[in-house]
Order: C-alpha cells, then sequence, then structure tokens
C-alpha cells in the first residue's frame, strides 16, 4: 500500500457531551451536568502527545474536526487551548480546515465568534428540519426559526457553513421534502448533508420501532425522495461528491473526503475511532467509550486507547473500494492496482460487466463511479463485486 507518509492525515476530537439525547442518535454521547473542562484539556493534550509521537512522525494535518456529541457546548477557551495543542503538538499545512460540529440553538451560536478567533474555519450545523414538527419528532431543541437565524449567524461568522437535514422521516411526503429542502437551499449554503433517517441499534428510535412504530416511510417512497434530492442539488448547483453531502465546486470537507477515500486519522477523546496505513494493511485505533474511564486511562496510561485491530490487505481493498464508490468521483482504477498489487480480494470482472451493463455501475476516464442507481444498492454489488484471489 502506498507509505504512510504519502497520505493525508487528519485529527478527529471527540466531546462526548450533549444536553440531552437525540432519539435516532447512536453516536457516543452523553448527558452531564458538571464538566470539569480543564480535566478534559489535559487529557486530550496528553492523549494528543501519544498519539502524534506513536502515529504521526513527520506528518502534518490537513484537517482537524471538533465532533460529538454537541462541542458547540464546549467553552471557547477549551477549544482554543485544544487547538493551539493541536497545532504544536502536530503541525498544521499552511489551509488546514478546522470544523466545528454545532446544534443551533441561541447560546450555541453565540459562541461562533469566539470559535472563529479560537481557529475553526468552517462550522457544521446540525439543522435537522425547518419543519417545527420534524424537530419534534426528531427530539430537537431547537425550533425552525432558530435553524434560520444560526445560519445567518454563521454565515457573517465563517466562510464555510455547512447544514444537515434529515428526512424519510414518518408522515413526510415527498412535497414536503422537497418544498423544505427548496427553503433550505434558498439559505445560500455552500455545502449540504441530507441523510436518510434510518433506525440504528441502541437508540430511542430502535427501542420504539421494535414496539410496532412506523418512524419512516416505506422503501419506495424514501427512494423517490433520495432521487429528487439528487435532482434538485445537482440543479442549484450543489451536486453530491458523496451520496449524502452536496457541495458547490471546491466546498467539499476536506475531512470528511480523508474518511471516504480511505486515508489516515487519528482519533482523540472517548469513543473516538482512527485508521491508519501500515505496510499490510489498515490498523483500527478505538479509544474508550466511557469519559470517566477514558479520562482515568489517560492519566495512568497518557492514551485511552481500548481496542486496536489490524485488518490485512484484502481488507484493506474492501474498505477503500466500499468508501469509494461512495464518492461522485469514485475510484481510479490506475491507483487501485498501485495500492493494492496483490491484494486476497479482488473485482469479479464478469459480475463489474454485469452491473455496468444494468447501469448500476460506470466506467469513465479510468474511474470506477455508482450511477444514481447504484449508489441506492451500494451494499448488496459491493458484496457479489469482490471475490477472494
Amino acid at each position: 500500500m502506498k507509505p504512510q507518509t504519502e497520505r493525508s492525515l487528519a485529527l478527529y476530537i471527540h466531546w462526548p457531551f450533549c444536553r440531552a439525547k437525540c432519539p435516532y442518535c447512536d453516536f457516543n454521547s452523553h448527558v452531564a451536568q458538571d464538566i470539569d473542562h480543564d480535566l478534559y484539556a489535559a487529557a486530550y493534550r496528553r492523549e494528543m502527545t501519544y498519539m502524534a509521537a506513536r502515529y504521526a512522525a513527520g506528518r502534518k494535518l490537513v484537517s482537524v474536526f471538533l465532533g460529538g456529541g454537541t462541542p458547540s457546548l464546549m467553552p471557547v477557551s477549551l477549544v482554543a487551548g485544544i487547538l493551539d495543542d493541536a497545532e504544536r503538538i502536530f503541525v498544521f499545512v499552511d489551509n488546514v480546515e478546522i470544523t466545528a460540529e454545532a446544534n443551533p440553538t441561541s447560546s450555541e451560536t453565540a459562541m461562533f465568534e469566539g470559535f472563529r478567533a479560537a481557529g475553526v474555519n468552517r462550522v457544521s450545523l446540525g439543522v435537522q428540519s425547518l419543519r417545527d414538527d420534524g424537530l419534534a419528532f426528531l427530539g430537537r431543541e431547537h425550533s425552525a426559526d432558530d435553524a434560520r437565524t444560526a445560519i445567518a449567524t454563521a454565515q457573517r461568522s465563517f466562510r464555510r457553513v455547512s447544514g444537515d437535514l434529515i428526512y424519510a422521516r414518518r408522515d413526510q411526503t415527498l412535497d414536503g421534502w422537497t418544498a423544505e429542502l427548496q427553503e433550505m437551499l434558498a439559505l445560500g449554503l455552500t455545502h449540504m448533508s441530507l441523510y436518510q433517517l434510518t433506525i440504528e441499534q441502541g437508540t430511542i428510535f430502535h427501542t420504539r420501532s421494535r414496539r410496532g412504530e412506523q418512524l419512516v416511510p416505506p422503501d419506495d417512497l424514501a427512494a423517490e425522495m433520495y432521487e429528487a434530492t439528487d435532482e434538485m442539488m445537482t440543479g442549484a448547483g450543489l451536486p453530491a461528491y458523496e451520496i449524502s453531502n452536496h457541495a458547490v465546486d471546491g466546498e467539499a470537507c476536506r475531512h470528511n473526503l480523508v474518511y471516504w477515500r480511505a486515508q489516515d486519522w487519528i482519533g482523540v477523546g472517548p469513543g473516538a475511532h482512527g485508521r491508519l496505513t501500515v505496510p499490510h494493511g489498515r490498523l483500527g485505533i478505538a479509544t474508550r467509550r466511557s469519559p470517566a474511564a477514558w479520562l482515568d486511562a489517560v492519566h495512568l496510561d497518557g492514551h485511552g486507547i481500548d481496542v486496536i485491530t489490524e485488518d490485512d490487505i484484502g481488507e484493506a481493498f474492501a474498505e477503500w473500494l466500499m468508501m469509494g464508490l461512495r464518492l461522485g468521483e469514485g475510484v481510479s482504477l490506475a491507483e487501485m492496482q498501485r495500492l493494492f498489487p496483490a491484494p486476497t480480494l479482488r473485482l469479479d470482472e464478469v459480475t463489474l460487466a454485469e452491473y455496468v451493463d444494468a447501469g448500476l455501475l460506470e466506467t469513465a476516464a479510468g474511474r470506477l463511479r455508482a450511477t444514481r442507481s447504484g449508489r441506492l444498492l451500494l451494499n448488496s454489488l459491493l458484496a457479489n463485486l469482490l471475490i477472494a484471489d
């Protein structure tokens, strides 16, 4: 595989706290009243120091992403300290992208100027809906008017602003969704993440679904919503550069491209995950999920790493292909040969030709891409495309 030093490196910092747990959320988030911010600042610094020495020698960060949880609940002083430490410990490239996730409540949007002064240069707003009934269904604390105000405030503070919406919600119609999406487009965002509601294990929605509640529309309606979304966003100049992510040219999230291009990132904080290239495959690194257990481990050992796994070259190839086909750019066939000259898995050429003939995949200019129809079936396509060498 491509040597580590030639691959992009990103840093993900997980802030695990929220005011409340959303019913659809399966992220590692916790509700806590009393948080010792100085203790967390020291722990982040200590774990970053360990991770940099062990996994990032001679490498610079192309992006930093503050995710959660709800990072916009962090004090500005904590954000500034973490970013100062990260730059000193890792070193940033000149045009480093520094993103913070935020909720559109008034108390959090008031922090935007401070976040910008701390070094954040991109914000991702968890709008989720521009309908008050949709927000109530999703368990959100803000109103639709709060969301509109937050977007306008963020656009005054940051050049790069992204907004998230969740669609295919219970009782949502195709017309209702397209009208909501058109309103979101009118707000002038250059990046939008548009996710179909999925029912994840361990969530409140999962429990309710098992009791018989219908929380999502039928599959055929969800598929119509996806296709309408793709058409509307492309027509508005924000085509899908990834299945659920749309951007004006040049405004794609660089941090998430590191994930989807199966490049390298380090995860710091409770329940953070990282992926790193090694000569014969990929390392997966996960820290302790419990904030208290993570703090204890960092204090004792200098890190909170809980699990390290190593994928072989075949598994690394499957990840590279799976992630790459989520992207509008697809994957380079020449790069595939260069990165994986002798994988334990390979493409089934017969199946590949069948999928191309069926209009699910396409090859052009030396790249393999999923079509709009193919992206809807990507998991099943991949299961049939890969065979043992």
